[in-house]
């Protein structure tokens, strides 16, 4: 897959590119077979799929916590299949934002300081004001000195994406983000993602299993056996559903 530009100097339309990835775990268990997709800027992807489809080692690959067996992975307009550590980590901290399940939040950290560790990790000087505003758009004005123990499960979801935010990644990747929540408390959190999709211009990567879910995205992306099973523009959680039990039949 070649990467288009609007011009010289323009920045690819794609933050993320697989380009016939594939994938074979330790045993010849193919997760990924010949995979070529792309993430365009602003954009919301759901990628769903029947279990042990790939949708997880895609999303890894995708991130640059796992490495393709073959096929090329083009992040921020870098082949991150040729770094070598610790410059993948030093790429992934500077472009890449995750919100997964489990939260995985710093508990000995107030909510202030979990937001703020991606920008001290990059090694950059915090921008405050721009955190302010995270923690804002989040819902939690006032509770910045709280440990992640002191909050519910939406809440910590909350820090989650704003943590995410915070270094200004070109892409967010989330691993079923609303996986560990209740219904409202989940919608809420999709209707944030939502926002910083269209109010920010962010571009997520969303792994999920719930149709009512990927309805949020822009578009679906199904795979089947490690490879790309088809897609859905502006997706209803009716259309996704039915999808799905075609591919689990």
């Amino acid at each position: 897959m070649v990467l288009v530009r609007d011009s010289k100097d323009a920045p690819p339309r794609e933050v993320v590119e697989l380009a016939d990835v594939t994938k074979v775990h330790p045993g010849g268990v193919r997760a990924l077979d010949g995979v070529t997709v792309g993430f365009g800027r602003g954009s919301f992807t759901a990628v769903m799929g029947p279990s042990g489809s790939g949708k997880s080692t895609l999303l890894h690959c995708a991130a640059g916590l796992d490495r393709p067996t073959s096929g090329r992975v083009v992040l921020a307009g870098q082949d991150i299949g040729t770094l070598r550590e610790p410059k993948l980590t030093t790429v992934r901290r500077a472009h890449v934002g995750f919100v997964f399940q489990s939260f995985n939040l710093v508990d000995a950290l107030s909510v202030w300081d979990n937001v703020l560790l991606p920008q001290r990790l990059t090694g950059a000087r915090p921008d405050h004001g721009w955190a302010k505003e995270l923690v804002a758009r989040v819902g939690l004005t006032g509770r910045e000195k709280a440990r992640p123990g002191e909050l519910s499960g939406g809440q910590q979801q909350r820090v989650a994406l704003a943590r995410a935010l915070a270094a200004r990644p070109e892409v967010i990747f989330g691993d079923e983000p609303t996986g560990a929540l209740d219904l409202s408390t989940g919608r809420d959190v999709l209707a944030l993602l939502r926002r910083f999709v269209d109010e920010i211009g962010a571009t997520i990567v969303m792994v999920t299993h719930d149709p009512a879910a990927a309805a949020w995205a822009d578009r679906v992306v199904f795979l089947a056996d490690g490879r790309i099973a088809g897609e859905l523009l502006a997706p209803t959680a009716d259309q996704v559903s039915a999808r799905m039990m075609e591919l689990t039949r």
